[in-house]
């Protein structure tokens, strides 16, 4: 339908997984079928509208249909870096290889997500192929040895994304999030690419964090979501 792309993942039951991509003015006759999709598998799910592509019209149609919007979220990009990051005492990064380490990096994603624990096999199952994919590379930081955050790169014709990050709620505000950037724009570099981009909640501490690293605002989108769900 047009450009929009509606995505359903079966084993990760929150709307940050199940998505809407590329909904415009000229979708807006494939609502109702977008919302019946979701609706048919009880699945809430969220909406991502590019300001360049809305309009008032548009908007109020999606309010009219039971939806409001709920966020920000901002696109950034910037440059790999040549230099290799030279870490605090405290903190070390290495690459996850192995389904053991693989355990360990999918509870700190669920957990740093603000999940409950319990729901780590839902995070074991949707992304243990990442191990095995070209093209991706998951990282583990440790804080004083203890596993506390990761980080995920995607490289793929020269631009390196900046996937995924997530830290352990007792351990934030101590720069581990920095030095998982720090290493994956060295690796981008590493990696020949030219160009890295990156998302995060507009204004939040990662989208500042990404700043001081160089990396500049590209556009910020805005995120809709079912009332009431």
């Amino acid at each position: 339908m047009g450009r929009t792309t509606a995505f359903y993942i079966k084993t990760m039951p929150w709307g940050l997984f199940n998505s809407v991509k590329g909904f415009s003015n000229e979708d807006i006759g494939h609502l109702e079928e977008i919302l019946t999709f979701y609706r048919e598998r009880e699945r809430r799910f969220q909406m991502d509208i590019q300001p360049a592509s809305s309009s008032t019209q548009m908007l109020r149609i999606l309010t009219g249909k039971g939806l409001f919007q709920e966020g920000f979220h901002s696109v950034l990009y910037g440059l790999p870096r040549a230099e290799r990051p030279e870490l605090p005492a405290s903190i070390t990064i290495q690459p996850i290889e192995n389904e053991a380490e693989f355990d360990v990096y999918a509870g700190i994603h669920c957990v740093g997500a603000g999940m409950s624990l319990d729901d780590k096999h839902h995070f074991v199952n949707n992304n243990i192929g990442l191990l095995y994919r070209p093209g991706w590379k998951l990282f583990l930081a440790r804080w004083n040895d203890i596993p506390a955050a990761v980080g995920v790169i995607h490289i793929h014709d020269g631009t390196a994304s900046l996937a995924l990050a997530a830290t352990l709620p007792e351990y934030r505000r101590k720069g581990l999030q920095t030095a998982l950037l720090q290493w994956r724009l060295h690796e981008a570099h590493h990696a020949g690419c030219n160009l890295v981009a990156g998302q995060a909640s507009f204004g939040s501490s990662s989208q500042h964090n990404m700043e001081r690293l160089g990396m500049n605002l590209a556009w910020t989108r805005a995120v809709w979501g079912p009332i009431g769900n």
